[in-house]
């Protein structure tokens, strides 16, 4: 039986910026198709850094990684596609919310008769479609990171790396969204790979938290969240969510304190 390359598979990746920072001494991290990958830790602890070089965006300086078997990299040619969503929503402001989620297809050269169908069904998807023609600074912020989010959707990739896309928001819009990104990713069939410094929103997304530390970055943990879907706000008042993350907090102590005395 042939076996199915993993959807990332990092291999001794290693990085240290000019400036001298050890970012991550070497890292092995293999994430399955379908996987809700978490990364969690300590401020520094190489977590954007990880994910960045999964996307290609940054070289690293030893090992490699794989993405559905292929080298990742800018320029590479890969198998399936990957989306990659920022902190901020990083949106035009002189643009409307169609123009700004029709953006990589424009990058790309697609026909305008069918990436405004493409357009629609991404804002479709996070409920924004009766926005289409509205400016960015007339919508919330969370609806702003909607606009981000359908922007990656709109490629339809396997992959959705995400850089605590919901961090800068209220609690109530981030547990909203929460719920929303899971529908999504169920929905689409989708690998998401999702950077956080919170437990609570690590333990009710997350097939799999991985939990690092810095100095250099390293992983230090890695935790099952084997606890079925959809995953309601009940959850979050369990005892089994409590468990995972009393096992997270306690996780996250030793790695801030391995962090506090390298």
């Amino acid at each position: 039986m042939t076996q199915v390359a993993p959807a990332v598979d990092v291999r001794g990746a290693d990085k240290t910026y000019p400036n001298g920072t050890h970012a991550l001494q070497p890292v092995d991290l293999r994430i399955e198709e379908g996987e809700f990958v978490t990364l969690l830790g300590p401020s520094g602890c190489g977590k954007s850094t990880l994910l960045k070089m999964i996307a290609g965006l940054l070289e690293g300086d030893a090992g490699e990684i794989l993405l559905w078997g292929e080298p990742t990299g800018i320029g590479a040619q890969l198998p399936k596609k990957l989306a990659f969503v920022f902190q901020a929503p990083t949106l035009m402001p002189w643009a409307d919310v169609q123009t700004n989620v029709r953006l990589p297809l424009d990058l790309d050269g697609r026909p305008r008769r069918d990436s405004d169908a493409r357009v629609m069904d991404a804002l479709a998807l996070v409920g924004l479609e009766r926005f289409a023609r509205a400016l960015p600074n007339a919508l919330s912020g969370g609806m702003q990171m909607r606009v981000s989010i359908a922007r990656a959707l709109v490629t339809e990739p396997q992959l959705l790396l995400m850089d605590e896309p919901f961090g800068a928001l209220d609690e109530i819009t981030r547990h909203k969204l929460d719920g929303e990104l899971l529908d999504l990713w169920q929905k689409k069939g989708l690998t998401v790979v999702f950077v956080t410094h919170s437990i609570h929103e690590a333990v009710f997304l997350s097939t799999r938290v991985v939990m690092m530390a810095a100095r250099p970055g390293r992983i230090v943990d890695e935790l099952r969240i084997g606890e079925p879907y959809p995953r309601s706000p009940d959850f979050m008042v369990s005892t089994d969510f409590s468990r995972h993350a009393k096992h997270l907090q306690d996780s996250l102590r030793s790695a801030s304190m391995a962090t506090a005395v390298r």
